[in-house]
């Protein structure tokens, strides 16, 4: 006999009102448990939802574009009583103490309705409190409670917020729809502890322009990528000092290997392309200086040095630029790399990576080997405090033993956080990183 249950959203942390990117069943498939029946993308990554049970899907309560928050109904599945059985004992006992918790509540609301009725006056005594006492310079002004309820942040957000004792009303928020995020709660307190304005952003607005005017205009929005990843590198711009370090490699050597072995990298299902040489000359790099691979403290005056090694990588999609993560490249040789390297671009370009592909970062590279260009200045991935960018080889003369000879050069940008890495450090870094891949001492195992 089939019992029919309900697929909810199950618990993705803080996020709310999460967009629903693709709906992969439709009413009456038959589905096996663990089938992925939607795929949510928060601001960090796109995640699919299984369903916790096989069956045949009666009804779906959602579909693509929607917004879906923890326990909202997604199907409703046709079940055999033994899987129901299995799968739906424990969620029967719950439902019983949830339906007393809830009648409590409305007799205690009944209750205070009069209570609350002639409290209603008082809260207008903090907005008066706000305006008769002006904070002094680098002082936080008092948070106005009405108003930073009605602030559009997430739970953890708030919570920081509070712990710092920041007013979330007077926040400009970056995030999607003017989210406020954490970055926009520590920019607000950093500013007003250097004695600015809490009346709002930092930085004058750019002015309107009615395009139009002048000619044929097309508008087009941004990709969901670029929304999500815009602020954040607007944030790590303004935050960060950015300084970058140019320098040169000759890979002629390093070439000449890698085409020896991509064969044998093929045969292990790889390609052997120049970046997993350079996620291990990095590696070795973050190794013999470790300040690059450490991370400022939100204090301002501790650096947390890791002792692991996840190096990112930018990856090109349709939508805009992901950075999935090698963990521990320190562990790995150059063929599991590779391998690692074309698994992982593999599920960015189609939209598949989790949010766990993409955090733990210690380090990133950006290559635009494929396409072309010299030198370029690359954004920091914050909290990381340094990215490597690299642009196309080319054949150049060096003079080397008293004539010219053609050499493999790749040109390296390296920019990083001027708190932590001072420009003497940057130099040794990047001819430190230079000289791994010209002498490839430790790269091919």
């Amino acid at each position: 006999m089939a019992e029919t249950k309900e697929v909810k959203v199950p618990d993705i942390g803080d996020f709310e009102k999460v967009d629903v990117i693709d709906v992969m069943v439709g009413e009456g498939d038959s589905i096996d448990k663990e089938t992925p029946l939607i795929t949510l993308e928060t601001d960090k990554a796109a995640m699919d939802v299984p369903s916790p049970f096989a069956g045949k899907i009666k009804s779906l309560k959602i579909s693509t574009g929607d917004k879906v928050s923890q326990g909202d109904v997604i199907a409703t599945v046709e079940v055999e009583a033994a899987e129901a059985k299995g799968e739906g004992a424990e969620p029967e006992a719950e439902e019983a103490p949830a339906k007393e918790e809830k009648a409590e509540p409305k007799q205690d609301q009944a209750k205070q309705k009069p209570e609350e009725k002639k409290q209603e006056p008082k809260p207008a005594a903090p907005p008066q409190k706000r305006e008769e006492r002006h904070p002094a310079p680098g002082e936080l002004p008092p948070i106005d409670e009405a108003s930073f309820g009605q602030a559009h942040a997430s739970p953890s957000v708030r919570k920081f917020a509070r712990e710092l004792g920041a007013d979330l009303s007077r926040v400009e928020g970056s995030g999607r729809k003017n989210r406020i995020t954490h970055d926009d709660v520590k920019a607000f307190v950093k500013r007003i502890m250097q004695g600015g304005s809490g009346a709002g952003g930092g930085l004058p607005a750019v002015p309107a322009v009615d395009f139009a005017k002048f000619g044929e205009i097309e508008r087009k929005p941004l990709s969901r990528i670029k929304k999500i990843s815009g602020p954040r590198v607007h944030a790590s711009w303004v935050n960060l000092p950015h300084v970058t370090q140019h320098d040169d490699a000759d890979i002629t050597a390093m070439e000449s290997v890698r085409q020896a072995l991509k064969p044998e990298a093929e045969a292990h299902g790889a390609k052997l392309t120049p970046l997993a040489f350079l996620i291990k000359a990095c590696v070795a790099a973050l190794k013999e200086y470790p300040d690059f691979n450490s991370s400022l403290d939100t204090d301002g005056e501790t650096l947390i040095y890791k002792k692991y090694f996840h190096v990112g990588f930018a990856v090109d999609t349709e939508g805009g630029l992901v950075v999935p993560v090698i963990r521990d490249a320190d562990q790995k040789n150059l063929l599991e790399i590779a391998a690692e390297l074309g698994e992982l671009s593999d599920k960015a370009r189609k939209g598949k990576l989790t949010a766990n592909d993409m955090q733990g970062g210690c380090f990133s590279i950006s290559s635009l080997g494929s396409i072309g260009g010299t030198y370029f200045t690359p954004i920091i991935n914050a909290p990381e405090v340094a990215i490597l960018g690299v642009s196309r080889s080319s054949v150049k003369p060096v003079f080397q033993n008293g004539q010219f000879v053609p050499r493999t050069i790749l040109p390296l940008s390296l920019s990083y956080d001027h708190r932590v890495i001072d420009g003497a450090s940057a130099a040794r870094f990047t001819r430190f990183l230079a000289e791994t891949l010209e002498s490839m001492k430790g790269l091919i195992f």
